[in-house]
């Protein structure tokens, strides 16, 4: 099918409006209008007392909220009240960058002021104090004063309309109006929040809105973010028209968000981080306010396309995930238990209506585990780092969460398709994006590859990982040219290009760069991949083993390389020994080959590090990685 303009779908069907958070917006209150304070006049806001906060009188769910307690004053005082060009401005360096008075983004941080002013709480002192009020009043201001006449905000330029600025923030500032209309406060501000929350809803909702609904649609974690925005908006602000506009636009996001292979484009490819991290919560969000059944549905196929890229390791201490072909960012794994803060938190509200995506989250009692153990924890609580101090880890918390219980999360963990059959093989395309994404799973191993146009440079094409039963990891490719899982020819490897695929039968899959200067045939076996590589000159075998403390790894001459050690030799093969496993990895012919180490390691424990193998040819080689348990 070929896609150019995308149309618009047609027809919205009737929604009542959401009912509205009870805990946090109550009827509105008029109060007299409060005068802005003169610039250079603003009260300090003081610094916790001395032994604050006491770790004991968090509630469970609450405790997220600690770190964040303890830089409130530092970050409130940084706010700008000296210079009238920039009152207002919450400098320091506190949150994104630029750290520019024209970044909108870095007054997010509003929503932090408003919950710590309106929330009574036995363990925050800065309930209903006046000088936040009047600091938050001022980055209000400063933030309102920054929307553009059509209703968008700036991130990166002066008059910029952004599409995370706008959308993220409709959010906070959305969730900043509930705890002013909770505490009774700045009147005046609120009404002239509510007026801008109405004009960025109106901007951010309207089909023909470039910059928010472009064609391809992309950075869809942020889209759906200012569609979460908006519903929240609409709860406390109601307008029947924009809210029927809103479900118009949640069914464009189900139809052009996600990839037929699973994923949410972001910006065109998939990403580990921010489909779990960021475009999952907000989906929850924005179920949440809505109901929308479409949600559900598109969580269900992602959560069916994270089970073939998150590789389980076998001791259950977390997972590795295939992050080779993620576009953005580089969250290698995943820990099986996370303590606070975690950002996916929100995003377990889905449990419920699809129990198999209970695998990927902390289970409910471990996470009480960390939650006991840190009240009880004698240490003062650290501070946040700048920068490092996501409002939306607590700008979740008041809408709970739904953790799988152990035996929950242990039945959708064996419910994972390479867990549940041992042997498939698995072709997810997105013809459009020309993008291939395959998974083998064998009794001996499961392999991960990636073929078609990589979405960004990132991006590592070709065989990516290959897990064993009983072994866990064993092979991981990396984002990096030097780490990669390929064959590197004039120092450029094989998998920094778009490769061209085809596929014979379900063991073999022939690929080449786009120029033919490197072509690979991948034969795959019962407990078998082999490797036959052709290039036009000399070229570099290139595999990243992950190995632990405890491994046997010595080269066919007899060479042994200890763990976290690097050795080279003149061998043709090299096997490791893990428990009961061996993975023996041969190649064609007697020829100098090293293991590198690196700093590179995984999961909290840091025990699995990778080491590299590599292993230099005229242009030749047959390369196979054999398992036997």
């Amino acid at each position: 099918m070929t896609l150019n303009r995308r149309t618009l779908l047609a027809g919205a069907s009737a929604a009542a409006v959401a009912p509205a958070l009870t805990a946090t917006l109550p009827a509105h209150a008029a109060l007299p209008a409060r005068t802005t304070a003169a610039a250079g006049s603003l009260p300090l806001l003081q610094p916790l007392p001395a032994g604050a906060p006491d770790r004991r009188l968090f509630a469970p769910l609450e405790q997220r909220f600690a770190p964040y307690l303890t830089i409130l004053a530092p970050m409130v005082n940084d706010i700008v009240d000296a210079d009238p060009a920039t009152y207002g401005f919450m400098g320091g360096g506190w949150w994104r960058t630029p750290a520019q008075p024209f970044n909108a983004r870095v007054q997010e941080h509003v929503f932090t002021l408003s919950w710590f002013y309106a929330n009574k709480r036995a363990w925050n002192p800065y309930y209903r104090d006046p000088a936040l009020l009047g600091r938050l009043d001022a980055a209000l201001r400063h933030y309102l004063n920054l929307q553009n006449p059509d209703g968008s905000w700036p991130e990166y330029a002066p008059g910029e309309r952004g599409k995370a600025s706008s959308g993220f923030g409709l959010g906070y500032l959305a969730k900043t109006l509930a705890n002013l209309r909770q505490a009774s406060a700045l009147p005046t501000r609120r009404a002239e929040l509510e007026v801008a929350l109405r004009k960025g809803v109106a901007w951010y909702l309207e089909p023909s809105n470039g910059v928010v609904w472009d064609d391809p649609f992309q950075y869809t974690n942020q889209a759906v973010a200012g569609v979460a925005g908006s519903a929240l908006s609409l709860t406390l602000l109601p307008d029947r028209a924009l809210w029927l506009r809103l479900q118009e636009r949640i069914r464009y996001v189900a139809r052009w968000a996600q990839s037929p292979a699973g994923f949410f484009y972001d910006p065109r490819g998939m990403d580990i981080n921010y489909n779990f991290e960021v475009m999952l919560p907000e989906m929850a969000e924005l179920h949440l306010l809505t109901g929308n059944p479409a949600l559900v549905n598109m969580t269900r196929k992602f959560s069916d396309w994270f089970g073939y890229n998150l590789l389980r390791e076998p001791d259950g201490s977390g997972w590795l995930t295939y992050y080779a072909v993620s576009d953005r960012t580089a969250t290698a794994y995943y820990d099986d238990v996370i303590p606070d803060p975690d950002r996916t938190n929100l995003g377990s509200l889905f449990v419920p209506a699809v129990p198999e995506l209970g695998a990927f989250f902390t289970s409910r009692e471990d996470r009480a585990a960390t939650r006991a153990a840190w009240a009880a924890d004698p240490a003062p609580v650290p501070p946040l780092v700048k920068q490092d101090t996501s409002p939306r880890i607590i700008a979740h918390a008041p809408y709970g969460e739904r953790f799988p219980s152990r035996s929950a999360k242990g039945a959708a963990i064996a419910r994972i398709p390479y867990l549940r059959k041992d042997s498939f093989t698995e072709l997810r395309r997105d013809e459009v994006e020309n993008q291939h994404y395959l998974y083998v799973r064998r009794p001996g191993l499961y392999l991960g590859a990636y073929f078609g146009t990589r979405a960004g440079s990132a991006v590592k094409a070709g065989t990516g990982f290959l897990w064993h039963p009983q072994a866990g990891t064993v092979i991981h490719s990396q984002q990096t040219a030097t780490g990669c899982w390929g064959t590197v020819r004039a120092g450029k490897a094989d998998a920094d290009s778009n490769l061209v695929a085809e596929y014979p039968s379900k063991d073999l899959v022939r690929y080449r760069t786009t120029d033919s200067t490197v072509a690979t045939e991948l034969v795959i076996g019962h407990a078998s991949v082999t490797r036959r590589v052709t290039a036009t000159t000399a070229a570099t075998e290139q595999i990243p083993l992950v190995l632990q403390p405890g491994d046997e790894v010595v080269f066919s001459d007899g060479t042994r390389v200890p763990y976290n050690e690097s050795r080279t030799t003149s061998a043709d093969g090299l096997v490791i020994r893990r428990g009961r496993t061996t993975i023996s990895i041969t190649w064609t012919g007697v020829r100098a080959a090293s293991v590198s180490t690196s700093t590179r390691t995984y999961l909290r424990d840091q025990r699995r590090r990778i080491h590299v193998l590599r292993i230099p040819h005229d242009g030749t080689l047959d390369t196979t990685v054999r398992t036997e348990a």
